[in-house]
């Protein structure tokens, strides 16, 4: 496979990242200090697998009304798997940098709803998207995480007058409109359907991964096709976003259905993505199929919090180094056969936080420049 260098040239702007495996300078990896279970909402329902029913229902009644901070002892030990983590970046040359912190527990509301409680700064992300120099602020469709940008302020400042582009998609309203209060699973069979409409643009960043000029993107439950459409008219035509299809009905962010980890080299899940119907430029790219997980994700409070598939959701950082689940034995034997070189990290006591090394991460500064792999 070939690839196009464009005219672009490296710059001093300390936020420079235009895929997901130029050597990794500078990151941002979330914290889970004060964390609350996100307040109750419909799109929780959606994003379950319908064995959880039973146990959301009475779950589910308790948080429309009750605040549920997470257990210390949850927060104790993902705290150790972070330390873990950033030792292990730091130690590799990656310069680490932390958000502040907040208080979740508070309410907060606008003119049209109010919610107990909002829920941490453990996945960055879910927030952000950077393309280039820019930070770009995702809409996001969870009200419990209107304002989680909040606790990157200082941060985004600093890169802003550093030379960064900083930029806020339109904040949705994310009024009763938007959402399919009736919504339900669909069943064997039935067409892929998300719980939100097209009322406003809605995206998760994290249901976007980059590959220079080339974005792949999925609608899912947080993320709407006007969403999509509103972050390729912001990047206009020297980027193009490329749409695929997830086969899961509880679609929630990409990672942990395609993730690329190299030029040439991407990685997908079997059973979310049809891989005959990947974008076209994948062809001349290696199709790595990910090995089924060795071990269940935790819970918390007895549910089934995060994808079964969460073994995917590694960090490059580099062509070759990838960190990985130190327990996910099959995946690491993947990545040797494959060509890289995976390092191990514990990281389980972290899933019950929504997320693994991909989404506790974000990556600020990649050496390398804009390119085409297409």
């Amino acid at each position: 496979m070939q690839t196009n260098k464009l005219t672009v040239a490296a710059n001093t702007c300390p936020v420079s990242s235009y895929n997901e495996w130029d050597l990794l300078e500078e990151v941002i990896i979330g914290v889970v200090d004060g964390a609350m279970v996100p307040a109750w909402h419909t799109i929780y329902r959606a994003a379950l697998p319908p064995d959880q029913d039973d146990k959301m229902n009475e779950l589910s009644k308790l948080m429309e009304t009750q605040r549920f901070p997470y257990p210390k002892g949850h927060i104790a030990a993902a705290k150790k798997n972070l330390e873990e983590f950033v030792h292990i970046l730091e130690s590799e040359g990656v310069v680490v940098r932390r958000p502040d912190p907040m208080n979740y527990g508070a309410s907060f509301s606008t003119p049209s709803w109010k919610v107990l409680n909002g829920f941490s700064a453990a996945n960055p992300r879910d927030v952000f998207i950077v393309i280039g120099n820019e930070i770009i602020e995702a809409p996001m469709a969870d009200r419990t995480r209107y304002f989680e940008t909040w606790a990157y302020r200082s941060l985004l400042k600093e890169y802003f007058q550093g030379g960064a582009k900083w930029t806020s998609a339109p904040k949705p309203q994310l009024v009763d409109a938007l959402y399919d209060p009736n919504y339900k699973v669909p069943g064997p069979g039935e067409k892929i359907r998300f719980v939100i409409a097209e009322f406003e643009p809605t995206f998760d960043a994290a249901d976007f991964v980059r590959c220079g000029r080339d974005i792949i993107g999925q609608k899912s439950h947080v993320t709407n096709r006007l969403g999509i459409e509103w972050l390729q008219r912001h990047l206009g035509d020297e980027y193009r976003i490329h749409v695929v299809d997830s086969l899961s009905p509880q679609a929630l962010h990409i990672d942990t259905t395609l993730i690329p980890l190299a030029p040439g080299k991407v990685m997908i899940n079997p059973v979310n993505i049809d891989s005959a119907k990947l974008p076209a430029f994948f062809k001349s790219w290696d199709v790595l199929i990910a090995p089924k997980p060795d071990s269940v994700p935790k819970t918390l409070y007895g549910t089934e919090v995060i994808s079964q598939w969460v073994n995917m959701n590694v960090i490059s950082l580099d062509e070759e180094r990838v960190i990985v689940e130190k327990s996910q034995e099959s995946m690491i034997r993947a990545l040797k056969d494959w060509g890289f070189k995976p390092i191990a990290c514990t990281f389980e006591d972290y899933y019950p936080f929504l997320g693994s090394f991909h989404c506790a991460t974000l990556d600020i500064r990649r050496r390398g420049v804009l390119q085409s792999y297409s």
